[in-house]
């Protein structure tokens, strides 16, 4: 067969293939090229992502990450910059308030009744605490007064989808390891024997929350109501940090994914702030990294996808194309492989080996070893999930990333804070 021949049938072979993929996605609408350009963090814009939902869906995906101060200050200022947009739930408050993003039609997400609990009522068992704060189910549904609330319609301020309860990892060559929600606490945040070698998220909505959790466990403070504090509240909370800083109490305050990686690998800290997919990336270079199951509870983050107010026409189209995408059960297995859960978890077990949905969904031990994004051996055999099954991890959340009433000024002594 001539080299001519062979290149023609190879052709009509991958458009056949290109055929079939597309019958086997039916949320793809958007077939002319469209450009989606998402704002977000690191967490979610990854490259694998962003190569797998443009072979999927036909489109081009433009992704720019940053720090998650910086997402929300560019999102409620210049919704035109973007399309969609892809943060946690604490930034519903500032860019509904704001303008920056208009409601998205619930009917035009394929599985929307696959979506559990969890986001809808805020509980994903009948004996879980709610949590303080920004709880998701608060913050969801589009009213009649064109506020947010509990109350369901078919207008909502943001697809659920990623979410994970954080806490704090910490080097076990320097501390000890703890016993899950018996002897781990925020407190270590604070305490003497690691002064000078601690990490902080750089966030007033998130890295606020640690430090208060950590001041409460110290008995060095208490709050009426975590997810709501005071001004006097606030005033007494940085007083306490401002000094704990200007004694060299905290080695940095990291703004990305990336950046709390390397305050971990290069020994700067051997506490601190955590994401999930940096304890597993740090494993994955043999950093005996322990993320921590705090006896106080979990901070709770909720992903959220929202659309530009300026988001229109074949674009619109497109961005509700990459909501379902994300819905669609290979990337709730992808970022299951990081520690992170999806709201319809059922899909994403079918791309999920049965020794990987045990282990990352219910709390069993490791039956292999088990891989990350990365290819490397995240988890070793016999490894048990820090903290249990995705219920129980759940039916422990202390609070909720939040935006308070009391937020401007809150801001206002956080810049304080980190100037100190």
């Amino acid at each position: 067969m001539d080299k001519s021949r062979r290149s023609v049938i190879k052709k009509i072979a991958l458009g056949g293939a290109a055929t079939i993929a597309i019958a086997k996605a039916p949320y793809v609408f958007a077939r002319n090229k469209v450009t989606l350009r998402i704002l977000g963090t690191h967490v979610t814009l990854q490259e694998e992502l962003r190569q797998k939902a443009m072979e999927d869906l036909g489109i081009n995906l433009i992704f720019e990450p940053k720090g998650s101060a910086a997402v929300l200050q560019k999102a409620s200022m210049f919704p035109q910059s973007f399309d969609l947009y892809e943060q946690w739930s604490n930034s519903i408050n500032v860019l509904w308030r704001s303008g920056a993003i208009q409601s998205i039609d619930k009917r035009r997400i394929t599985h929307w009744d696959e979506i559990n609990n969890l986001s809808k009522t805020g509980k994903i068992t009948q004996s879980a605490k709610l949590g303080d704060g920004d709880a998701p189910y608060k913050i969801l549904h589009v009213q009649k007064n064109n506020q947010l609330g509990e109350n369901h319609t078919n207008d909502i301020s943001f697809l659920p989808y990623v979410h994970n309860v954080d806490s704090f990892g910490y080097n076990t060559d320097f501390i000890k390891k703890g016993i899950p929600y018996e002897t781990e606490s925020w407190g270590w945040l604070l305490d003497e024997k690691y002064s000078g070698r601690v990490g902080i998220i750089n966030a007033p909505t998130i890295g606020l929350f640690d430090l208060a959790l950590a001041a409460q466990a110290k008995n060095l403070m208490s709050f009426n109501n975590i997810g709501a504090m005071t001004k006097p509240e606030l005033d007494k909370l940085f007083g306490i940090l401002i000094s704990l800083k200007q004694a060299g109490h905290f080695s940095g305050l990291w703004t990305s994914v990336p950046e709390s990686i390397q305050f971990m690998k290069s020994g700067r800290v051997v506490i601190e702030s955590m994401f999930s997919p940096a304890v597993a990336s740090l494993n994955g270079m043999n950093v005996p990294v322990t993320y921590a199951s705090p006896k106080e509870g979990y901070r709770g983050w909720h992903g959220v996808m929202c659309l530009s107010k300026a988001t229109t026409g074949k674009v619109k189209d497109a961005a509700y194309d990459y909501m379902n995408w994300w819905l669609s059960g290979w990337p709730g297995a992808y970022i299951a492989r990081q520690g992170y859960y999806i709201s319809n978890p059922d899909r994403a077990a079918r791309y999920l080996s049965p020794q990987e949905w045990d282990y990352w969904y219910d709390g069993k031990p490791a039956a292999i070893d088990l891989r990350g994004t990365d290819n490397k051996v995240s988890v070793y055999k016999g490894n048990i999930r820090r903290g249990g099954s995705y219920e129980k991890r759940f039916s422990n959340v202390a609070v909720w990333n939040t935006v308070m009433p009391t937020y401007d000024y809150s801001l206002q002594k956080w810049y304080e804070f980190i100037n100190a």
